[in-house]
């Protein structure tokens, strides 16, 4: 699944960053690299952007780029 298609308030886990080179940089620049957990705080009423968390920052990202980004759920032990 990828990071576009997680529910509000979801945490998953960075699986792969898929794109161009210079995409894939900027991305991964950005924090969001392999194993990375991350949590979906918002999305704009028609998808684009969405707000995430990780590494202990909030991170707006377009559309096109959360759709290159593929995800996994977190499964929470309790």
């Amino acid at each position: 699944m990828t990071l576009f298609e997680c529910e509000i308030d979801q945490e998953v886990k960075v699986i792969s960053v898929e794109g161009i080179r210079k995409i894939r940089k900027r991305l991964i620049d950005m924090g969001i690299t392999t194993n990375t957990k991350l949590k979906i705080i918002r999305k704009a009423p028609l998808g684009d952007p969405i707000e995430i968390k990780l590494r202990g920052y909030s991170l707006s990202l377009r559309m096109d780029d959360a759709k290159k980004i593929k995800v996994e759920k977190v499964w929470n032990r309790q």
